[in-house]
This record gives structure tokens, sequence and C-alpha cells, in this order.
């Protein structure tokens, strides 16, 4: 309610701490004018410390993993350099990794899930991504693929007239392509029952005697800053050495969730990579990140048959 005597006035409130006052005076204190254009200073609610906006900050993450600096200035209630000091603190400590115009949460990928448990993780999108990144592949290619439940989607859907050789350490390839028209060649190695794949030092040795003209890549972590990771160290000797041997491009072929994730072991910095293939979920600002690092982002769609 209000008290008699008093004119009714609106503040107009603006981040910066000043208000607008749209009334002129107490009726009953003739002397007192005040324009309406005139600014005062108020007190618009007790400002967060750090610690409550790092939290804030914190708890968006979880529920985005992905946010926008312009979008962390009207939640907190700050300025830009303020939010700026604290997604720096948090990238310290390892909570997050800075972007452009942004930060993107550090998603721990420790232990190395069950092949069949993975496989149920996006699988539409891992199919529209396996049918995208195997376009990739001209007549005439010598590529490497490793394994993983993308990487398998990209073996199946290469062209079964395609005039290419594949080299592989992926063990579903044998189980599930039978005779598709194009030379591929299982690397050998010692079973890895967890993943369906080949590693050691047979392997390797093997990989040795090729060079690729192209290299496609399932990793479980892509970012800016720790780039390409995988969980186990077998995997990651595996797909180090067919960067080495590759002289062409390395094509990374991963659903959104993998973007802001670190597993264990990494196999390539971003500068390493030519071209990133993932799905329509994939957040807009990130592929431009990308792109400063000269690597292209290709966008996969629904399968079309």
């Amino acid at each position: 309610m209000i008290p008699q005597g008093w004119v009714n006035f609106n503040l107009s409130a603006r981040r910066d701490g000043v208000a607008t006052l749209s009334c002129y005076y107490n009726e009953k204190i003739k002397n007192l004018q005040i324009p309406s254009d005139s600014y005062i200073i108020v007190q618009m609610g007790k400002p967060l410390i750090p610690a409550q906006r790092r939290e804030k900050i914190q708890e968006f993450l979880a529920i985005h993993q992905i946010v926008r600096t312009t979008d962390l200035m009207d939640l907190l209630d700050a300025s830009e350099a303020t939010v700026r000091r604290d997604l720096e603190w948090l990238e310290q400590k390892g909570i997050l990794e800075r972007t452009h115009g942004g930060a993107i949460l550090n998603q721990r990928v420790i232990f190395e899930q069950e092949y069949q448990q993975r496989a149920q993780y996006h699988p539409e999108e891992k199919k529209w991504i396996g049918q995208l990144a195997s376009s990739l592949i001209e007549d005439g290619d010598i590529v490497f693929i490793n394994s993983g439940t993308t990487a398998t989607q990209v073996l199946r859907h290469i062209r079964r007239d395609a005039r290419i050789t594949v080299f592989t350490n992926n063990v579903n390839a044998a189980l599930e392509l039978g005779e598709p028209g194009f030379h591929y060649y299982l690397t050998g190695g010692e079973f890895q029952s967890r993943s369906n794949s080949l590693a050691g030092r047979f392997a390797l040795d093997n990989l040795n005697q090729v060079f690729a003209n192209k290299t496609i890549l399932g990793v479980d972590g892509i970012s800016l800053k720790h780039g390409c990771t995988v969980p186990t160290n077998d995997e990651a000797e595996v797909v180090r050495r067919m960067i080495e041997r590759t002289r062409g491009q390395v094509i990374v072929a991963a659903d959104r969730s993998k973007w802001g994730a670190v597993s264990n072991f990494p196999v390539a910095n971003i500068d390493e990579v030519d071209t990133f293939v993932t799905d329509e979920g994939f957040d807009k600002t990130a592929a431009k990140d990308l792109a400063a690092h000269s690597v292209e982002t290709l966008i996969a769609q629904e399968v079309t048959v």
C-alpha cells in the first residue's frame, strides 16, 4: 500500500546498479523536485560472493554442459570481467574449459564401458555420423579406422563397391562386414574384450608397414584444451600409430556428448584434427571455436534411404 501523501513511483533497474526514478516528489514536501530523467543509486539486492557465483555456474553446466558468458552475466547479475574471473578460477580447478565467449563442462571418462553398453547411447546419431563420415572416403583411398561404436557405424556405411582398402583394429568389422566388396584388413594383436578391438605390439608393428591417406577415428572425448582422448592405453597406442602413419586427413567422428569430455589417454591435440563429424545437437559456438583451429565441423542429419 502507498503511504498517504506519497505519489507512486517505479524504478527501472539496470545491471550496473543504476535505476531511473520516474516520480517527482512527495506532495507534502513542495520544495523537493526531482527531474524525471534523474538517476539514483539503489541497492538491488545483495551481490553474490565468489563462492556463490561459482556454485551457480557449476549447477548450470551440470544441466546444460555448455554456457555463454552473456548468459552467466544475466544469471549472476555480474559484469563480464567478473564472470571471466570466475571461469578462469573454475578452469584452474579442472571443472570447466573456457571457450570463445563461454565455457564447457569438463566431463571425465575414467572407465571403459562394455561395447554393448556404449552402443545404447545416441544410437541414431551414431548411424547418421557413420553415414556422413563414410561418404568422405573416395575411391583409391587407404583408410585407417579404429574401434568403438561410432567407428563401427562408419564401417557399416562404406559403399560395398568402393575401390578402397581399410585397415582396422575393430573386430566388429570381421563379425559384421562379411565380404563387403572392398579390401579390409584386421591389424592383428591381442583381443580386448571390453571394446571388441585388437591392440598391442603385433598390431603396432603391422601398422608400421602401411601409410594411409585418411584416418577416421571414434574417441571418448574431444575438447579444445585436451584434444582427443580414449580410456585405455592399449587403444591410445593404436590410434597414435594410425595418425603417425597417415599422410592426409584425420577425421574424428563423435556424437555431441563427447564434446568437453576428457578420458584418460590423449591421442591427438585439436590442431592434428582436420574434420569433426558430429550430430545436429552440437553447439554452433563450439563449431566456431573449432574453426579457429582450422577444424571443419560437419553436421550429420537423419539417414535417408
